[in-house]
């Protein structure tokens, strides 16, 4: 277990090395000199050739990389051009509100997903299951801008049922929630729906009715256990994915996480900031991919057994 853990680590800090150094080269390639976006218009020369050699940008780019590697491992992300304060705390301030938007939508996701996927698969090739399918792709297929903008439409505007958030309160994080929930579900709901077709067409599965098990404890407690590893697959790339696309969401619906950060910041051409979300949301991603190999592996050895075998 601990060289499949390892291995996967590896393979992270790789991914992280190469986000870091195309986000560092995309926003150099960036028109602009960062030490006279900070400076007032009427800086003289010699001040904004100072603030660029107090801000390292005077040395070569590789060596600004090196150096930026090497402070990002230390949790220095630089300075915020724009409020001048470290990235990284500005990051943590927005961060539980993000996090909260992301856990409510992933939560929604799953119950309203795993709920239509089993259902689907249980009326397999009737109109439940026609129903269940074509409201997915459906899914897939409304960008998360419109269906926010609906929803204040229809609940803000014209009944009044909930406010546009404005703070990070229930009633504020209830559409938003509801928007990233519905469209993550719909991808849910079609891995939930093919693994439990799989299972439920297993021997075993056969056996356990034949025994006179009830369908609800052949459904539940047999086929959807051993239909999981898909899903559990599918859910940490979603969680990993709300949090990233939750910059959209928060901007429809004024959320103050990482994503109206993200946005204000491209506008200001805050670069030390856009650099340090995209790393972190990175790192996220990162992360949650790791612990869900590891579980994947848990549920199910095989795919321990099977990685390790590669490698020798």
């Amino acid at each position: 277990m601990g060289k499949f853990v390892l291995k996967r680590i590896g393979y992270g800090l790789i991914v992280l090395l190469g986000l870091s150094f195309f986000s560092f080269t995309l926003i150099h390639l960036i028109p602009g000199d960062p030490a006279r976006i900070m400076l007032d218009t009427n800086a003289s020369a010699e001040q904004v050739e100072k603030l660029r050699s107090e801000m390292g940008l005077d040395k070569p780019y590789a060596i600004q990389y090196v150096d930026y590697v090497k402070n990002a491992v230390q949790l220095d992300l630089g300075t915020s051009y724009k409020t001048d304060r470290p990235v990284f705390k500005e990051i943590m301030l927005r961060l539980p509100a993000t996090a909260k938007l992301a856990g409510a939508g992933m939560l929604i996701a799953i119950i309203i997903g795993v709920t239509m996927g089993i259902i689907a698969a249980r009326f397999k090739d009737t109109i439940i299951d026609a129903i269940a399918m074509s409201i997915s792709i459906l899914g897939v297929s409304i960008p998360s801008f419109w269906l926010g903008i609906m929803l204040i439409l229809v609940f803000t505007v014209q009944l009044g049922w909930f406010p546009i958030a404005s703070g990070t309160g229930f009633k504020d994080i209830i559409l938003p929630a509801f928007t990233l929930g519905v469209l993550a579900s719909t991808v849910i709901s079609r891995i939930t729906r093919s693994g439990m077709l799989e299972v439920l067409e297993s021997d075993f599965i056969r056996t356990a009715r034949s025994k006179g098990l009830g369908e609800r404890t052949v459904l539940f407690v047999h086929a959807f256990r051993n239909a999981m590893i898909p899903v559990v697959t599918i859910v940490g790339i979603q969680i990993a994915s709300l949090l990233g696309g939750t910059v959209i969401i928060e901007k429809i619906f004024n959320w103050p996480g990482l994503g109206t950060l993200a946005i204000d910041s491209i506008l200001a051409r805050d670069f030390p900031m856009v650099q340090g979300i995209i790393l972190f949301i990175g790192f996220v991603f990162v992360v949650i991919n790791i612990l869900v190999d590891i579980l994947y592996g848990i549920i199910d050895p095989r795919v321990k057994m099977m990685d390790e075998e590669e490698t020798g």
